[in-house]
């Protein structure tokens, strides 16, 4: 499932595309993804001007001039590829339609984006814009890692006396909006802290410590384009190659990266989802 630098990296790939240009033809060519598309989907898109291309949490949000935002779920398979872009950033050629190519998107100024989900747990919604908060995926979540909200106090107040591993409360998306199993296993690498460690025994400045380093991770991530381990691919089609930077994340048996330490990287299961961590350099 696409994580915080992955739906950001594909949204500022949407950006030259869409951001200020009119949908002039919307094409929706089945009743649903995940779940129904919303009642006349295409026409309510058709010759409406996205003034503003936005992220939250693993949502990309499109606002438009008619007052109402899409709403874009990239599910596990979901990709949005732009072709045609007239500034040349991306193939001028638009290519075949494929099989799997559920809604596609003709911009007035001659780019497409086409959203591809063959696996269809994708999912699109179209909601009110001055309401978006309070959209049933939206309203219950925390700050974004690299907004202003997200700080050491906050952190530090939210994980006290919180009895779950650490693993699991930087996973809960009412704490923080956005991050992944990915993400999270390579943050607590860096802070040395095991991932089974209940988060409310952690001393005020180990909870502290880790505000900068999820956001260097995730800013990282992001200047890689993303992480590919299956799907993923940018909005120019391009593989995302953070992968090549992880330091614990699907390296179960390796050698530790840790300069000196003589451990490998353990997995173990928590809450279904797999966690990587060296048990040398984190306690």
């Amino acid at each position: 499932m696409p994580e915080l630098p992955e739906v950001e990296t594909v949204r500022r790939g949407l950006q030259p595309a869409m951001e200020g240009a009119v949908i002039a033809q919307a094409r929706v060519n089945r009743p649903d993804l995940r779940w129904p598309f919303p009642d006349r989907m295409a026409e309510r898109l058709t010759g409406a001007k996205v003034t503003q291309l936005r992220r939250r949490s693993k949502y990309i949000l499109a606002d438009l001039d008619t007052g109402e935002s899409l709403l874009i779920h990239l599910g596990m398979s979901g990709r949005m590829t732009v072709s045609g872009d007239p500034l040349g950033q991306f193939a001028h050629n638009h290519p075949a339609a494929a099989k799997h190519d559920h809604v596609v998107f003709d911009m007035d100024n001659g780019a497409r984006v086409t959203f591809n989900d063959p696996r269809r747990f994708g999912a699109m919604d179209l909601l009110p814009s001055d309401n978006s908060d309070s959209h049933p995926l939206l309203a219950k979540l925390g700050p974004e890692p690299l907004g202003n909200d997200f700080h050491e106090a906050y952190l530090v107040e939210r994980l006290s006396a919180r009895n779950t591993p650490i693993k699991s409360a930087l996973l809960d998306q009412r704490i923080i909006a956005g991050l992944g199993n990915i993400y999270v296993c390579e943050a607590l690498f860096r802070a040395g802290i095991a991932p089974t460690r209940k988060a409310g025994a952690l001393s005020k400045k180990h909870i502290q410590n880790l505000v900068p380093i999820i956001r260097d991770v995730l800013e990282a991530a992001i200047a890689a384009g993303g992480s590919s381990l299956k799907d993923f691919r940018q909005a120019d089609g391009e593989l995302g190659y953070f992968q090549h930077s992880f330091d614990v994340y699907g390296r179960e048996g390796e050698p530790c990266k840790t300069p000196d330490c003589k451990g490998k990287i353990d997995r173990i299961t928590q809450s279904g989802r797999s966690s990587f961590f060296c048990a040398q350099c984190q306690r």
